[in-house]
C-alpha cells in the first residue's frame, strides 16, 4: 500500500480528529485554569517547569511538554500504533489487503511508517499549539530557567524541539510496544490498551526503588531525562542512556512484530 493512500485512510478516521483536538485544546485549558487560579506559586522544595509557567510563551510550551509527557502523549501514540493492523482484522479487511501481491513485510512497513509519522505529529502538535497560545497570552521573551536564569528566545525554541524529539524517542518503546499486540490480535481495544498498561506498569515499577540500579532497564527510568535541556548547560548524559534503552527495546518488539505478521495464519 502507498504510503500516501494509508496516510490519507488514517487521516480521515475521526479518533484522528479526535486525537487532534484533544492535544490542541490542551493549552486553552490550561491557559483557562491559570487565568480563573492566578499565577503559580514558587518557591516550593521542588523546582520544576511549573514553577515559571506563565512567564512568557516558551515556558508555557515546556511545561505544557512537562504535565503532558507522562501520560497524556502516551495515549496517541498507542493509538496510532496499535490501532493500524488491529482496526483492518477487526473490519475484516486484512484479508483483502494481502490479497495483492505485495509482501506482506512491506504492508506492514507502510503502515509502521504512517503510525509513527502521524505520532510524531501528535508530539509536535501540543507544544507548537502552546508556543502560539502562551505567545498570545503572556508575550514573546527569553525562557525562565527554572534553577535560575535566562535563555534566548530562539536558543529555547531549539531546545523544544530537542525535548519533543527526546520525548518521541522515549515513547518508541510503547510504539513498538502497540504495533506488535496489534499484529497479535483482531480487537483494537487490546492492543491499544495493552501497550497503555504495559507503559503504566513500567513507570509504577520505576518507582520500587528497592530494586535499586536495575530501575535504569526501565524506560519509564528515563522518560523525564529531557527536563535536562532547561538547564543553562545541557545535560546529554541522561538522554543518550534513556534514547538507548528506549531504541533497543523498540527494535526488538519491530522485529517481533514483523516475524510474527509474515507466518499468521490471517483468516479476517
Amino acid at each position: 500500500m502507498p504510503l500516501r493512500v494509508e496516510a490519507v485512510r488514517q487521516l480521515r478516521r475521526r479518533r484522528t480528529l479526535v486525537t487532534g483536538l484533544v492535544l490542541a485544546g490542551l493549552p486553552l485549558v490550561l491557559i483557562a485554569a491559570f487565568a480563573i487560579g492566578g499565577e503559580p506559586e514558587r518557591g516550593g522544595r521542588r523546582i520544576n517547569l511549573m514553577d515559571t509557567a506563565t512567564a512568557t510563551g516558551a515556558n508555557f510550551a515546556a511545561m505544557a511538554l512537562f504535565v503532558s509527557a507522562s501520560f497524556l502523549l502516551v495515549v496517541p501514540v498507542a493509538l496510532f500504533c496499535g490501532d493500524t493492523v488491529a482496526s483492518e482484522a477487526n473490519w475484516s479487511s486484512l484479508r483483502y489487503l494481502l490479497a495483492a501481491p505485495v509482501p506482506r513485510s512491506r504492508l506492514l512497513l507502510s503502515k509502521l511508517v504512517v503510525a509513527l509519522a502521524f505520532s510524531a505529529a501528535a508530539m509536535v502538535l501540543l507544544p507548537l499549539v502552546a508556543l502560539v497560545t502562551g505567545t498570545v497570552a503572556y508575550g514573546w521573551g527569553p525562557l525562565e530557567l527554572p534553577t535560575g536564569g535566562t535563555l534566548p528566545a530562539g536558543e529555547a525554541v531549539g531546545r523544544l524541539a530537542v525535548a519533543v524529539a527526546y520525548i518521541f524517542t522515549a515513547q518508541l518503546v510503547t510504539a513498538a510496544l502497540a504495533f506488535w499486540l496489534s499484529t497479535a490480535t483482531d480487537a483494537p481495544l487490546g492492543a491499544v490498551g495493552g501497550a497503555i498498561g504495559l507503559t503504566i506498569v513500567g513507570t509504577i515499577l520505576d518507582a520500587v526503588t528497592a530494586l535499586g540500579d536495575w530501575r535504569e532497564l526501565l524506560p519509564a527510568h528515563w522518560q523525564f531525562a529531557w527536563v535536562d535541556v532547561f538547564n543553562s548547560e545541557v545535560e546529554w548524559g541522561g538522554m543518550v542512556r534513556g534514547a538507548s534503552v528506549s531504541v533497543a527495546y523498540a527494535v526488538v518488539l519491530f522485529a517481533l512484530a514483523f516475524r510474527h505478521f509474515r507466518a499468521k495464519d490471517v483468516v479476517s
